[in-house]
């Protein structure tokens, strides 16, 4: 191997890794309250009414900016786009940190809601569809969610430890909210330094958007695209199912809250190992069939988990159970855009079609946690889990049908 060929092979890991630690950590502080829950609602004063608003003004902002964010993702030239996320962001961050009121803190995760999907969402896509050749998607995709689980782990837990030290205190929160922040900050500055120009591929020139029309028209005509649309929906649905698997360890099999924390995280560990192995195997079967196989476990799984009884002699089924329903949602989250090379979508249009698709098939973040919470509220516990896991395997149902047309439209596009 050349002196060249060795730098250019360390650039493309050092892009691969600022794509994956900045996906991670931009992404923890508007999400603080999957952690730090009470101490959050404690220190703002807030209700769990207006914690969960916080959650849905950033969910609504993030909802609207998909689509507009892939079409800027296509204008101008991803390097700047991440790096003006990552430091809008932990700027914002530092701000939050000082604990300001209630209506201050809505405005923030607002404009959270714009700096991390408008700004940023498709850029990183697009970025890593081009730092993998066309045969290697699933690979490249494997290897930025493998990352994003890696980071997450590396960072959240010595910034908890920090926590726990300092007391669990208010002043404890805003030193968490700081080192979080300056992370998204570094990675910001990293991501100016590490980027190049040509990283997102077949850019259009800065500034031309006069042929945005067209562009937007030609996306909502490709049949593959809303496809996709359906198979992320899906899949992002089996995610929010997979959210009541620890209360469902508790409600069903009655197991104590630390137990039932220890399969979360268990569960949550898994994310890394299952998106690399879907890349390399993906790669080597064709993504849309892999996708297939996963759905098709999925379903299997959510009804074992609608009509499994909580019998204390069907833990250890219950515990596989939940591990192969895991292993296949973080393989999917691996895999997914990687249909986007397979399924004949340009890259000059790679920003367009991702917001497109990132803004259906990321609705479960509405309508996921109020299905689930109405079920178990207006039913008996087993009867609601039952109902709750039937609807997210009738979601995986659909999302089996839509990746079954992307297989067929794949292998006629081959012959």
């Amino acid at each position: 191997m050349t002196d060249y060929s060795k730098k250019n092979n360390v650039r493309k890991w050092l892009v691969m890794a600022i794509l994956s630690v900045s996906a991670s950590s931009i992404y923890l502080l508007p999400f603080l309250q999957e952690v730090y829950y009470k101490p959050l609602a404690e220190a703002l004063s807030l209700n769990n009414t207006n914690v969960g608003s916080l959650m849905s003004i950033y969910g609504t902002f993030a909802m609207i900016s998909y689509f507009p964010g892939g079409w800027i993702a296509d204008k101008i030239k991803p390097r700047i786009l991440i790096t003006l996320s990552l430091l809008f962001t932990g700027l914002l961050g530092l701000f939050f940190a000082t604990l300001p009121s209630y209506k201050t803190s809505l405005i923030i995760h607002a404009f959270w809601g714009i700096t991390t999907t408008l700004l940023f969402w498709s850029a990183i896509v697009r970025v890593t569809r081009n730092w993998a050749s066309k045969d290697k998607q699933g690979r490249a995709f494997g290897f930025l969610q493998m990352g994003r689980g890696v980071s997450d782990i590396a960072v959240s837990t010595p910034i908890l430890l920090v926590f726990g030290i300092l007391g669990s205190s208010y002043f404890a929160l805003s030193v968490v909210i700081v080192l979080i922040s300056l992370i998204t900050i570094l990675s910001g500055v990293a991501a100016w330094f590490i980027l190049s120009e040509d990283d997102g591929g077949e850019n259009s020139d800065v500034g031309s958007f006069n042929s945005g029309v067209t562009e937007i028209i030609s996306v909502l005509r490709m049949p593959v695209v809303w496809l996709i649309s359906i198979v992320v929906l899906a899949a992002y649905s089996a995610y929010w199912g997979a959210y009541r698997f620890t209360s469902y360890s508790t409600d069903i099999f009655s197991l104590s809250v630390v137990i039932a924390g220890a399969i979360s995280i268990g569960k949550m560990a898994m994310s890394p190992p299952s998106a690399l192995i879907a890349g390399y195997v993906s790669d080597n079967i064709g993504i849309a069939k892999s996708v297939c196989i996963l759905f098709v476990v999925l379903i299997f799984s959510f009804l074992i988990f609608a009509f499994m009884p909580g019998l204390p002699s069907l833990l250890p089924f219950m515990i596989t159970n939940i591990a192969i329903a895991s292993l296949a949602i973080f393989a999917l989250r691996g895999i997914y855009f990687a249909l986007l090379e397979e399924g004949g979508i340009p890259m000059r249009v790679t920003g367009t079609a991702t917001g497109f698709i990132s803004m259906i098939g990321f609705t479960p973040d509405i309508f996921m946690p109020l299905v689930g919470g109405l079920l178990l509220d207006r039913l008996p516990t087993v009867e609601g889990y039952r109902s709750f896991f039937l609807v997210v395997a009738a979601i995986c149902g659909l999302g089996l049908v839509a990746s079954l047309s992307i297989y067929r439209i794949v292998t006629k596009n081959k012959t």
